[in-house]
Parts: C-alpha cells; structure tokens; sequence
C-alpha cells in the first residue's frame, strides 16, 4: 500500500461494539477487517494491499469528530444499504455544487457522509 504525504491515510472510528459496527459497515459497504482481538478490528484497503482505518471498540467518537465521506457509483443504493444495515440517515440526499451527497449515523452514532459526482463535476483518482 503507497501512502502519500499528507492524504487522508487511516480513518479510526470509535465504536461501542466491535462485532455491531463490523456488521454495519460490512453490509453498508461490502467492507472487510482484520480482526485484532474483541476491542479492535483494522478496516482492508479494497484493494487488498493493507489497511486504511479501525474500528476501535473504546467508545463511540465524541460528537464534532471529523466527517469522513465515502464515494458512491450508485448513491441511492448505497442510501438503500445504510437504511438496511441499520444507519440513520441524518440529512437527506442534497446536490450541491459538486453533485449530490447525504449524511447519516452508523449504529453508534458516527456521523458519515456518502456523495456521488454530478454531470461536469470529474471524479479526481489520486496516484497509488
């Protein structure tokens, strides 16, 4: 796995129960995890190469943490998938100037945000 000075790198997302969170964001998301015990699960590179975040089985983030938005081919499915696993959705899909997004809570109450691009907005792919 490349890492590039300065990119978003590793996302830790503090949870109340590992098992519960593993659940959500593997049925959301199609994600999977390393698993380091009962208090702590690393999240896989899609690309299989390495890790980029955890779930942290301390406790929930705090409210205020960093949003962290996941890009979405199909927003409205991956909106059908959140709502599935057991998200709640926080605010509504919305466009703005670069296409449409929604907010939503996973089952401990982290707040995530899933956009897609809309027409004339590129989609940037980063090197590595």
């Amino acid at each position: 796995m490349t890492h590039t000075h300065h990119a978003i790198d590793y996302v830790e997302i503090g949870v109340a129960d590992v098992d519960r969170a593993r659940r959500f964001y593997a049925d959301a998301f199609g994600w999977s995890f390393n698993d380091y015990g009962p208090g702590y699960a690393g999240i896989r590179s899609p690309d299989g190469s390495g890790e980029v975040g955890g779930l942290n089985g301390e406790g929930a983030s705090p409210a205020g943490g960093p949003l962290v938005l996941l890009y979405s081919e199909d927003l409205d499915a991956t909106l059908t998938a959140v709502r599935s696993a057991g998200g709640t959705v926080v605010d509504e899909p919305f466009e703005f100037p670069g296409g449409r997004r929604f907010h939503f809570a996973d089952p401990d109450g982290n707040r995530l945000g899933a956009w897609t691009a809309g027409r004339g907005s590129p989609v940037v792919t980063l090197p590595g």
